[in-house]
Parts: C-alpha cells; sequence; structure tokens
C-alpha cells in the first residue's frame, strides 16, 4: 500500500502561501510571496534531499502543477530536477487536456476515490507538494498519512492556511524533529489513531465511594 505524505512550508501562523516567489500565488491580495527565500541554509537542504531520495509519485493541485511544469523541465540534470521529471504526476484538474510535463495523469472527476485507490495499490509513496486547495480536500477525507513540515519563523497574519475549518480531527505523532540555523524547525508527523481527551481536574468520587464514606464515619 501506498502512503499520502503532505510536505509543506508554513508560517507560525500556519500561513502556506506563495513560499517560493511574489508572484507565485497573489489571491487574495497576498503581499508576502516568497517569504522562505532568506531563511534557506544547508540544514534544509539535507532535509528536502532525503524527503526525495526515495521513490515517490507527485500529487498535485492545478495551480502548483502549472507552477512546477513551468520550471522543471526546463533546469538541468540534479536530484530534484531528475527525480521530479521522472516521477508519475498525478493531478487534480478539470482540464486534463492541458496536462504537458511528461507522465503526467488526471485523477479524475472524483479525486477522493482516485486517490483511495491508489492508496489500496502497491507503488511509491504519493508526495504531496503545496497545492493549499488539494490539501484541504485530502484534510477532510482523512487521506493524509504523513506531514513534513517546516515551520518558518514569522507571522505572515492572513492567507491561505494549512488547516481550514474542514480539516477533520485526527492525532499525529512526531517522529523526527530538527532546527536549521536560520530558525526553521522542520518535524515530521505520522497518523496516529483518534484524539485521545481527559482531564486534569481531580476525579470526583463516585455515588458508591461518597456512601461508603458516609458510613465509615
Amino acid at each position: 500500500m501506498s502512503k499520502i505524505i503532505a510536505a509543506t512550508f508554513v508560517s507560525l501562523d500556519g500561513v502556506m502561501q506563495a513560499p517560493g516567489g511574489p508572484e507565485e500565488d497573489p489571491v487574495g491580495g497576498f503581499e508576502f510571496g516568497g517569504w522562505t527565500f532568506h531563511y534557506w541554509d544547508d540544514v534544509m537542504g539535507a532535509f528536502m534531499g532525503e524527503t526525495f531520495s526515495k521513490p515517490f509519485a507527485l500529487l498535485l493541485g492545478r495551480k502548483t502543477y502549472d507552477i512546477f511544469a513551468a520550471h522543471w523541465p526546463y533546469q538541468k540534470s540534479g536530484p530534484i530536477a531528475d527525480s521530479f521529471n521522472a516521477a508519475t504526476k498525478y493531478v487534480a484538474t478539470h482540464r486534463p487536456d492541458t496536462l504537458s510535463w511528461q507522465n503526467s495523469q488526471p485523477l479524475g472527476s472524483d479525486v477522493v476515490a482516485a486517490l483511495r485507490k491508489l492508496k489500496q495499490q502497491d507503488g511509491p509513496d504519493l508526495l504531496l507538494q503545496g497545492s493549499s486547495e488539494l490539501i484541504q480536500t485530502l484534510l477532510a477525507n482523512d487521506l493524509i498519512d504523513e506531514i513534513s513540515l517546516l515551520i518558518f519563523p514569522l507571522v505572515l497574519g492572513k492567507g491561505k492556511r494549512l488547516f481550514g475549518n474542514g480539516a477533520l480531527p485526527a492525532a499525529f505523532k512526531l517522529t523526527r524533529s530538527q532546527a536549521s540555523s536560520t530558525g526553521v524547525l522542520m518535524a515530521t508527523y505520522e497518523r496516529s489513531g483518534e484524539i485521545r481527551t481527559g482531564s486534569f481536574a481531580p476525579e470526583q468520587p463516585s455515588e458508591a465511594e461518597i456512601e461508603r464514606r458516609r458510613t465509615w464515619k
């Protein structure tokens, strides 16, 4: 079976919009496109390199697909370019006939059903990159098995957020963490059952215990 792994850049207040550049996604008047640029270091590069070192297929929303398709096919050979260009690209799109990047496949009209079917098959894990709208669908249908977050020391105030109102409640466990020299926290979380609740309030005695104490006195 395959896993769906979401690899996401996010600010301290949960914004994931336009991390790569000013023109990436200015929807809603977002003014801070490219907010990750000045934080990059070798530690982050090694973390991302490890993410891409295992076999994977890409899982992309249409906007992220168009950004990637305009860049990666034209890059010189390198670990990430080679991996991205060779990987199968599964794309959520209403325009399947316009997918021009090699090895691209549309997910069809029922994205959730298509992904559940893919997860049941033997094959590489599905690596979700960016795709702020598609990730909401996955969170709302409990389809994400692992989240790899790069948390930047910024508060952006407004923008598209990783966890929207439609996300299903879910528990995760931390499996890996480290920090970059620029203060970026890199953390990997795996899906871990359901949310458990409890209380720090003193436990109240049962009626039987209250009666026992009264009788004893």
